[in-house]
């Protein structure tokens, strides 16, 4: 669907523009998991902030629970507001439910309308091959695959500090050879854990951002930032291009940062960018 150009409200004012659709400085939020999102509170949601939300993503296989009908009328919202809609990690839940359930699992996401195949293995362990094959499959089925890849084994569902800590981390120059794996396979973008990161972690493994970074370059990277000193300090640091996950609860607060209208002590006026 082409994009509808909007009028903003105080347009003599000058800010960091953000027109869609982009290729970077992309927002994806995350969809009903923590707190209940429908269809009304949707509407909302994109009739004052769809310029600036990129994509949708269902958390922890919420949409297994819901009335497919349900499912449908998210995603064509979504859709008539130029997001794209995510699964989410779910498909590793799949997994373990053997391979013809998880083509049974990626034909249905094709029917209900999603978008993207989020591919994770936070809780269980499939080796480089594997996810090399279900990013086939993913994209033979006409969707775009998005591996979800990290230092943090255990990672998602809330999992508590402590027992993260006795998992351990991954060393981060494997995680970016898998990366670098999955885009050559044809991966659309990968998505990066934020446990072990700058989640359950003291002090953050700022030093892994920027590994990915250095390796890949931000265009085909998506950090998970879903607190606000998080994407906060992404900002600071790789500038407004830099893409990011959130909650949906902090889209606003999030695109203000980026737009370099409001923000705290540390970045106040000092979000700027150049364009020609």
């Amino acid at each position: 669907m082409k994009p509808k150009e909007i009028e903003r409200s105080l347009p003599f004012l000058r800010i960091n523009q953000r027109a869609k659709p982009r290729k970077r400085g992309l927002t994806e939020i995350r969809g009903p998991y923590y707190s209940l999102i429908g269809r009304r509170y949707l509407e909302d949601l994109f009739e004052l902030m769809a310029e600036y939300v990129d994509s949708l993503k269902f958390a922890g296989g919420s949409f297994a629970l819901m009335p497919k009908a349900a499912v449908r009328k998210l995603i064509e919202l979504c859709h008539h507001h130029n997001v794209l809609v995510s699964t989410g990690g779910f498909l590793e839940h799949v997994l373990v439910q053997g391979s013809d359930a998880v083509r049974q699992y990626i034909a249905e996401c094709k029917r209900l309308g999603f978008d993207i195949i989020e591919i994770s293995a936070g809780f269980v362990s499939i080796s480089t091959d594997d996810w090399l094959r279900l990013i086939e499959l993913v994209r033979k089925s006409g969707l775009k695959a998005k591996p979800e890849v990290g230092i943090q084994f255990g990672a998602g569902g809330a999992t508590p500090a402590a027992e993260l800590q006795t998992e351990g981390t991954r060393d981060p120059n494997w995680a970016i050879a898998q990366a670098k794996r999955f885009l050559e396979a044809g991966a659309d973008i990968i998505m990066i854990e934020s446990e072990g990161i700058t989640e359950n972690v003291d002090p953050w493994r700022t030093d892994v951002p920027a590994k990915f970074i250095d390796a890949i370059g931000m265009d085909k990277l998506m950090f998970e930032a879903a607190d606000p000193d998080v994407f906060a300090w992404y900002i600071k640091n790789y500038g407004t291009d830099v893409n990011l996950f959130v909650d949906h609860s902090q889209i606003v607060q999030l695109e203000c940062l980026r737009a370099g209208i409001w923000a705290t002590k540390s970045l106040w006026g000092r979000v700027v960018t150049y364009r020609e």
